[in-house]
């Protein structure tokens, strides 16, 4: 080995990501709510960044003031009931009501009070005895009793422990049920979950069937009691891409981006400030006004990859929006990439929580890429109709006799369609399909 001390030239070409161009590249990944706070904070740094939002309208105080008088009367005519507040129903509240007619010493009530205040949204207690009796400063069987009150209330099945707990008590109250039922969740819950029936069939000296009427009454309860009383508010997703069919059969694509704000230069601003010839007025002008433009031209490579994006995805993927859903052929962004003469990664960037809207609803961009499978005429089906498949069979089978994966694994080579039984078990498990075992029926 000669090992050298030494200065040599080497002449070599390396990629540096500039602070521009990890802007770009951080853009074209922005979903539209990201993207709008990226614009919003700049526009907070920047005074040369004006942002014209299209659902906000700038208010003139002349015009709007005298207009707003002169209305005001009318609008409480007409829009009064419009100002009543919704009514909003508090879980612990409607808990705390069942208990005002209740008669309760101070100790009690303060462990009932950390009882309620410790039930998630789902009405399950979720404080051990221990902790609330140490709270409280009082024994585990003074809690226990104070729980058995609050279990006894409305909705059946709150303060519950577990899922075993909660069934348990919606099933004490309810009307006709075997006693079979309430042995069964108390004392075998884990082989009735894991439908070992047969098993279980044999401990309890019943027949099979009769562990199925049990499942079903079980079917009718609620595992979330207390859910019911909390609304989500609805979550809107806002597409960026919007598909449509002309008359002529064409599909049309385009970009939306009415909800994005619009940037524009605040010229007024830099001329009046230009007027100073301040050199450290001229910089900090000169920055800013380059952080600008480097901004819109971000945006417009975003824009512009987007849209190339979309139209090759639509232009790959034309039986979906032709026939249906059930159409999807394979496509991986590495096709998309090659079609483009782009990086790989710039396509996994572009679709990272982009949605398009089209004529069967509204889908995530990466719902278009789907892996291939061989089929015997040497050409390819996609995974998603391989699911699509499953999932109508599973829909449609006789549930005394469900398909297990290897029969569902032959009826798809019958449609030319080479897959394995762990392939099929596989996406059964994305689908959230039980197995054949969980999904049959002993009627």
């Amino acid at each position: 080995m000669n090992l050298k001390v030494g200065l040599w030239q080497q002449q070599t070409v390396k990629l540096a990501l500039t602070q521009e161009l990890t802007q770009a590249i951080t853009l074209l990944q922005y979903s539209v709510q990201e993207l709008t706070s990226f614009l919003e904070s700049k526009a907070m740094e920047n005074p040369l960044i004006q942002l014209e939002t299209p659902n906000i309208r700038v208010m003139d105080p002349r015009y709007d003031y005298v207009k707003k008088r002169k209305t005001v009367k009318n609008d409480d005519e007409k829009s009064w009931l419009e100002q009543i507040a919704a009514k909003s129903n508090s879980f612990v509240d409607y808990v705390n009501a069942q208990l005002t007619l209740k008669t309760f010493t101070k100790k009690e009530r303060r462990i009932i009070d950390h009882i309620i205040y410790n039930l998630d949204r789902n009405g399950y207690l979720t404080a051990s005895t221990r902790e609330i009796a140490n709270m409280c400063q009082a024994t585990e069987d003074e809690v226990e009793a104070c729980i058995a009150t609050v279990q006894g209330l409305e909705p059946a099945g709150i303060a519950a422990r577990s899922l075993q707990e909660c069934l348990y008590l919606q099933l004490e109250r309810k009307e006709n049920v075997p006693r079979i039922a309430l042995e069964i969740i108390r004392d075998h819950f884990e082989d009735f979950a894991e439908k070992r029936w047969r098993q279980l069939s044999k401990e309890l000296q019943i027949e099979v069937k009769d562990i199925q009427e049990v499942a079903d009454i079980i079917q009718t309860l609620t595992p979330r009691p207390g859910a019911s009383f909390y609304e989500e508010n609805p979550s809107y997703i806002v597409p960026d891409l919007i598909v449509r069919l002309a008359e002529d059969g064409e599909v049309e694509v385009s970009l939306f981006d009415d909800l994005l704000p619009k940037l524009r230069f605040h010229q007024e601003y830099y001329d009046e400030m230009t007027r100073y010839e301040d050199r450290q007025v001229n910089q900090f002008l000169k920055e800013k006004s380059n952080d600008y433009h480097w901004i819109m031209k971000s945006l417009e490579h975003r824009q512009e990859t987007l849209f190339k994006v979309g139209l090759k995805i639509v232009e790959k993927q034309k039986d979906f929006f032709l026939k249906g859903p059930k159409h999807l052929a394979p496509l991986t962004m590495k096709d998309i990439s090659e079609e483009l003469n782009i990086h790989e990664s710039t396509v996994s960037r572009a679709v990272r929580e982009k949605y398009m809207q089209t004529p069967y609803g509204t889908f995530e961009l990466k719902h278009f890429f789907t892996s291939s499978l061989q089929t015997n005429n040497a050409e390819t089906a996609s995974s998603a109709t391989v699911k699509n498949l499953i999932q109508e069979w599973v829909d449609q089978e006789d549930k005394r006799k469900p398909l297990s994966d290897q029969q569902i694994a032959n009826r798809l080579k019958e449609y030319g369609i080479i897959v394995s039984r762990r392939t099929v078990a596989k996406y059964r498990d994305q689908l959230g399909i039980p197995s054949s075992a969980k999904r049959k029926r002993f009627d």
